[in-house]
């Protein structure tokens, strides 16, 4: 029996209607294609079930077609080479989710890369190297050298969050001082008067912003002192923090991740302490963690999945153009009002 013949380039032309020259300009990744042909041809390749050949395009475009996602980490996951935390937090999906809304439709992979203090010069090496045409980088550590070493190396590059220290590379970020202040303005509305706050690692610099947004919040309604106990952003360390702080007696608190506030949920349940009837609850990310929380949880809206998209944006312009100008794009962010507060 005669093998299914395997699409061609000319499939995918006739079911685009357009001609044979503009599909290949677009699977391969040429510049200065119409966006909504561009829009089109993928379509057919979808379609028609087109397998681009990568290794001619890696040799027309002198790319790999692939972008890599690292998550730098002060820990070396060696024995746990996809780090339980990405499955578990859902930061972490919704930045891949954001990635390739913009990647998949440009016929772009994305490779993930976790890696730790040991490992920066293998990967900027690897990078160098070819192994993927630049990276969306996912900083977790207070003071990470990573961003510099990319910077240094002249290899495209955009962090999600702004880095901790000056460094020229492009970034996305959220205005987390408003955040929290936002949080503070809910709960004060709201009658509360001895209020307290949940942080993240002091030294991370979107957990820094919130603590001081909060904090000079609080200053401007008269709170000259915030009871508060720092998490690492996991749902267990905002159960030791928020244990930490019952004897407080409070009546509203801030929480600056939603995964935090599910433990201080559960703290406060086993405690006798009703929300938000006894203790007003508000998080930040509006994450699935808020809607499964219970109450639901009023949040503060991380747009990360248009952050991650946005991210990536930049990085195409980055990989096309290497000496253009270093950037930023800050996003504003806004209260969801649930049941907790």
């Amino acid at each position: 029996m005669q093998s299914q013949r395997l699409p061609t380039l000319e499939d995918v032309a006739r079911v685009a209607g357009v001609s044979r020259a503009t599909v290949s300009r677009v699977v391969n990744g040429v510049r200065n294609v119409d966006p909504q042909l561009h829009e089109v041809v993928w379509s057919a390749v979808e379609q028609t079930g087109y397998v681009p050949n990568r290794l001619a395009r890696s040799l027309v475009t002198r790319r790999s077609g692939t972008v890599a996602l690292i998550v730098s980490d002060s820990e070396t996951h060696d024995d746990d080479p996809f780090m339980s935390r990405f499955f578990v937090d859902p930061y972490f999906g919704r930045v891949v989710g954001g990635l390739m809304s913009v990647l998949r439709p440009a016929g772009i992979q994305l490779g993930l890369q976790m890696v730790g203090v040991e490992g920066h010069k293998r990967l900027v090496g690897d990078l160098r190297n070819g192994q993927a045409d630049g990276a969306v980088v996912l900083s977790l550590p207070a003071r990470d050298p990573l961003p510099g070493l990319l910077a240094d190396a002249r290899i495209p590059a955009v962090l999600i969050g702004r880095p901790a220290e000056p460094v020229p590379i492009s970034y996305v970020d959220l205005a987390n001082e408003t955040g929290a202040a936002l949080a503070a303005e809910c709960l004060v509305a709201r009658g509360c008067r001895r209020i307290g706050m949940i942080s993240g690692p002091a030294g991370v610099p979107a957990s820094q912003d919130r603590i001081t947004g909060f904090h000079r919040a609080m200053a401007r309604h008269g709170h000259a002192w915030v009871p508060s106990a720092a998490g690492n952003f996991t749902q267990e360390s905002g159960e030791r923090a928020m244990r930490t702080l019952l004897d407080e007696r409070l009546d509203g608190i801030f929480v600056a991740n939603d995964l935090m506030a599910l433990g201080a949920l559960l703290v406060l349940r086993d405690a006798g302490r009703r929300v938000p009837e006894d203790v007003a609850v508000v998080g930040f990310d509006d994450s699935s963690a808020a809607l499964a929380a219970r109450p639901t949880l009023t949040t503060v809206r991380h747009p990360l999945e248009d952050m991650a998209a946005e991210a990536a944006r930049l990085l195409m312009a980055r990989v096309e153009d290497p000496a253009g100008r270093v950037s930023s794009v800050i996003y504003e962010p806004t209260l969801v009002g649930r049941q907790s507060a």
